[in-house]
């Protein structure tokens, strides 16, 4: 039995990024080569549903479109939090 005075740790291995934050990466990458701000095309993309704010360079539409606007906007929140500690 383990002495109660002595203090354990625990550590787990390095997060793996999710689907949805590959995506993210993915999409803004391709945006930022076709010249496109990507935080203005995704804003726009979030808000209104529209695909056509992301650029079909890369796949990178078909990409966003894989994933449901309450996912990203998950991620987007998850990283920014993460960010802040």
């Amino acid at each position: 039995m383990a002495n109660m005075e002595e203090t354990m740790m625990f550590k787990v291995g390095a997060e793996e990024p999710n689907e949805a934050a590959l995506i993210i990466k993915e999409v803004c990458k391709s945006m930022r080569e076709k010249g496109y701000n990507p935080i203005n095309q995704l804003v726009g993309y979030l808000l209104s549903g529209d695909p056509a704010y992301v650029t079909s360079y890369n796949n990178a539409r078909g990409m966003i479109r894989k994933l449901e606007r309450d996912e990203l906007l998950e991620e987007l929140i998850q990283a920014y939090i993460k960010e802040e500690k």
